[in-house]
């Protein structure tokens, strides 16, 4: 941990300063293990290989820290060579580089990084938080970059000072939370007056729950985690090539691709075939594997973000509800 990100940072469970006491630095002096104390309410919280960790190991989202810790590069545009991560972030949030320079960012929900890589490349701060041990792959991905700080924590109690950001995206992470709206309507107070918020969900239509994982989800999100993978690993050597051609045809591609809970991503052309393979494995296990999956409506979105006090509310385009804006004075 970086002691700049004392600057932003305040106790979830009293909102009071922190001090940090460092049992262990690099030579850059990064903090890599030792505590942060609260100074208004006495509350302690360890930095762990140089993470602050607010929230136990084991939680809801310990899919995702297992996702992600084993799929850690293969969505990152400067492992993977595509700038497919730069162009989903900046089409859904609406922002531009020239904008993203000189503030603070949020990262709401990081996983491994994939949208911090892009985010840092710019003379920015950037804060990712991320509440499964998804973070330590965020922190693999990310080391050296002296703009970049990672924060374990849960999205219901921050650890951040209100209205210290200058911009908050969420994307793709709000359907994974116990509360979804309770999700969205929080994340706006840590903005400042003026700041840019992004929120991007997968969308509910009325039949959405035709589609072929909510079918199987009951099942495949209690199995255990390394079996699920295993299972997926075994079936893809038929899955894929089957999906490559079904997918693929006019007109019904897309009635397959609702039927068939396989992340073959056919029509992208930036990946190679191999690069394709090991996404479908990814996304597929993404799909079935996660606690909670609930779509939202725009208008679910927009209320929760309004009651927020969110104002300029834009839907951009993309697949699922995004949603950007910006926090009324």
């Amino acid at each position: 941990m970086q002691t700049k990100l004392l600057e932003v940072l305040a106790c979830p469970n009293c909102e009071g300063d922190f001090t940090c006491t460092a049992t262990e630095t690099d030579e850059a002096g990064e903090v890599l293990e030792g505590r942060l104390d609260c100074l208004k309410g006495g509350h302690q919280f360890p930095i762990i290989s140089g993470i602050p960790r607010f929230v136990p190991a084991d939680n809801y989202a310990a899919s995702f820290g297992y996702q992600w810790n084993r799929f850690k590069l293969e969505q990152i545009d400067s492992v993977n060579g595509t700038k497919l991560s730069a162009q989903r972030f900046y089409s859904e949030t609406a922002w531009t580089p020239e904008w993203i320079r000189g503030k603070w960012i949020l990262d709401a929900g990081c996983g491994a990084g994939r949208f911090v890589d892009v985010v840092s490349l710019e003379d920015c701060q950037v804060v990712g938080i991320d509440i499964s041990n998804a973070i330590d792959a965020a922190k693999a991905n990310l080391a050296g970059r002296t703009n970049v700080h990672l924060v374990q924590a849960s999205i219901y109690e921050l650890p951040f000072r209100r209205g210290v950001f200058d911009g908050v995206y969420c994307i793709g992470v709000v359907q994974h939370t116990p509360d979804p709206q309770k999700t969205v309507a929080l994340l706006p107070r840590f903005l400042r007056a003026g700041g840019r918020i992004d929120i991007s969900a997968y969308e509910r239509k009325p039949w959405t729950k035709l589609y072929g994982k909510y079918l199987i989800r009951p099942l495949a999100k209690r199995l255990h985690k390394e079996k699920l993978l295993a299972s997926i690993k075994g079936l893809m050597p038929v899955l894929f090539p089957v999906t490559d051609v079904l997918f693929r045809l006019p007109l019904a591609g897309r009635i397959f691709m609702f039927m068939i809970p396989v992340a073959n991503y056919v029509h992208e052309r930036s990946l190679t075939r191999k690069q394709r393979y090991q996404w479908a494995i990814l996304d597929t296990f993404d799909m079935l594997s996660p606690q909670y999956d609930q779509p939202r409506t725009k208008e679910e979105v927009e209320q929760a973000l309004t009651s927020s006090g969110v104002i300029g509310l834009e839907r951009q385009p993309g697949h699922g509800v995004i949603i950007t804006g910006s926090k009324g004075e």
